[in-house]
């Protein structure tokens, strides 16, 4: 007998391993502050800080406040129609009246694949876009629960959650590109320890942001689990997600749509555009057959 998993318990486990995660990148920010600063004059590196936090927060936030706008206009989509794409309208309805939030505004773009993706800062500024393949492919009970994952995107605040974590990568990157570009301006220090300090931080600063890059990645794919259960919680029928991403699985991507997206969007889809065989760490998505499995379980 198979064991169930519970819709709920999925979703928080995942929620409690995206935090840590973040605890994890926060974690490689303050060790190469640190190592930067022992191999550095302190008050130096508090005005690289400085630099470095408002110059990063300055491109997020403006990204944060237009990532619905920036994301439809990307992907040249095209809001959708009332008459043209009922079963469209009807499916964000039914999973607005489920999920208790605000009805999202709503795109098509072209392409043959079946994929979606949500942004927006927030339930009341959210956009859901769905590929004209999607809509074409897709039974009902299909395109509720593809419609239903990317409103739980929505509702779990990924896109503000996934916007701390590039803030903390984008800030561990400056840093980093600051203090090695700084290196060809400074003398090297006479003593051994010094010696030892400047290598450990230029290691650090290598290091660091493949690391955290790395982390994000794994964060982006928790969150995919965590909204593949929201959407269960959503629609109380795990079988109309799990038969939409058997489908994705069997598609084969034709090589026009891979030079369609661009890979900073690629993350924001249900799944992965470029269809990649092999997963690995560099992967934005957890294995489909992965996710197909949990959903059977649910």
């Amino acid at each position: 007998m198979v064991e169930r998993i519970s819709f709920h318990d999925e979703i928080r486990n995942n929620q409690i391993k995206s935090f840590f995660l973040v605890i994890v990148i926060f974690f490689f920010f303050v060790l190469l502050g640190y190592v930067i600063a022992l191999a550095l004059d302190p008050g130096y590196f508090f005005i690289i800080m400085i630099f470095s936090i408002i110059f990063s927060l300055s491109y997020i936030l403006i990204t944060y406040y237009n990532s619905g706008k920036i994301a439809i206009a990307s992907v040249k989509a095209k809001e959708a129609s009332h008459t043209e794409h009922r079963m469209l309208y009807h499916a964000v309805e039914n999973m607005s009246i489920a999920s208790g939030m605000p009805m999202p505004k709503v795109y098509v773009m072209e392409s043959e694949q079946i994929n979606a993706f949500a942004s927006g800062r927030d339930p009341k500024n959210s956009v859901i876009c769905v590929t004209t393949g999607a809509l074409k492919k897709l039974s009902k009970g299909e395109l509720e629960g593809v419609i239903a994952h990317e409103m739980g995107h929505v509702a779990n605040y990924d896109i503000k959650f996934m916007t701390l974590t590039a803030v903390m990568v984008g800030l561990i990157s400056i840093i980093a590109q600051i203090f090695l570009r700084s290196l060809w301006f400074r003398s090297d220090r006479d003593n051994r320890t010094g010696i030892i300090i400047l290598v450990i931080a230029v290691l650090m600063a290598i290091l660091a942001p493949l690391f955290a890059q790395l982390v994000s990645f794994a964060i982006s794919r928790k969150r995919e689990y965590s909204a593949d259960a929201t959407a269960v919680k959503f629609t109380r029928y795990s079988p109309g997600l799990k038969n939409a991403l058997v489908k994705i699985k069997k598609e084969v991507v034709p090589e026009k749509d891979k030079k369609r997206y661009s890979k900073a969007l690629a993350p924001l889809f249900m799944a992965d555009p470029y269809k990649k065989k092999i997963q690995n760490l560099f992967s934005t998505h957890p294995p489909i057959d992965e996710r197909i499995k949990k959903l059977e379980r649910m």
